[in-house]
């Protein structure tokens, strides 16, 4: 397992090129409270491999998304997501991420997504870390009100290079509609639906319905949340190979897996 040491200038500030980059991006205020990150794999289980690792915002000492979440309001929300995309990269740089990294935004905090990408882009080119290898996901349990707003910032993102993510398919906007609008690269299927699929007609069907639709508009599917060897055997014998969950490897507290277990 790869690991890294915080520094005490990475914590909810921006980094000073980042800031010259894009005026209303960081202006160099501190948010008044600390976060870090914690990694996730996404594997590929058809050739035992991390296609990608989730970047999971934490505590500086590991504690919960939620503890800071709650510190994040309508005041701070922006500094905060340009501050995460920038400490995520910057983390995996040093990390030595060879592997994809996908990175949560919150939609409702990008005012104009063709300025404000300045601050990802700059950083990817200060740390070094491709453009290509980098996923925005729009973040679990955001409520976007304004779903064509959505469509329009994820297509941004994929004219500068990003790929692009929606995470628990079916919740909200984030279902249907939006593929009618929009192509994601990845939809990661909502757990609630993958938990016990293995003996759920309905899940089963409905999970099949949606690898269908995606297989015929060329977009990939995670299954995320998978617990049990009899979930992840379900989705292989329908075709999906990405992977996330507890059976393979559980979130690294400022780390990478280094090693992968029930491929």
């Amino acid at each position: 397992m790869i690991t890294i040491q915080p520094q005490p200038s990475d914590f909810a500030q921006l980094d000073a090129g980042v800031q010259d980059q894009c005026a209303g991006c960081g202006t160099g205020d501190r948010l008044g409270f600390r976060f870090d990150y914690a990694y996730q794999p996404i594997v590929d289980v058809a050739s035992r491999r991390i296609y990608a690792h989730e970047a999971l915002v934490r505590g500086p000492e590991g504690e919960s998304a939620m503890s800071v979440m709650a510190q994040v309001t309508e005041g701070n929300r922006y500094r905060f997501d340009q501050a995460c995309r920038v400490k995520a990269i910057k983390t995996a740089a040093q990390l030595g991420m060879q592997e994809r990294i996908s990175i949560n935004f919150l939609p409702n905090a990008v005012y104009k997504p063709e300025v404000c990408i300045r601050t990802t882009l700059e950083a990817a080119r200060t740390h070094g870390f491709p453009t290509e290898r980098i996923i925005f996901e729009v973040t679990e349990g955001e409520r976007v009100e304004d779903g064509p707003w959505l469509a329009t910032i994820l297509r941004e993102y994929q004219r500068c290079g990003f790929l692009t993510a929606i995470d628990d398919f079916g919740a909200g906007y984030a279902g249907l509609t939006l593929l009618a609008d929009f192509r994601p690269d990845i939809i990661k299927l909502d757990m609630a639906l993958v938990r016990g699929i293995d003996t759920s007609a309905a899940r089963q069907a409905i999970a099949r319905g949606v690898v269908r639709i995606c297989q015929e508009l060329g977009v990939q599917v995670i299954a995320e949340g998978i617990e049990t060897a009899a979930e992840r055997d379900f989705f292989v014998d329908e075709g999906v190979t990405l992977m996330q969950g507890y059976l393979f490897a559980r979130p690294a507290f400022r780390a990478l897996a280094s090693t992968l277990a029930n491929c």
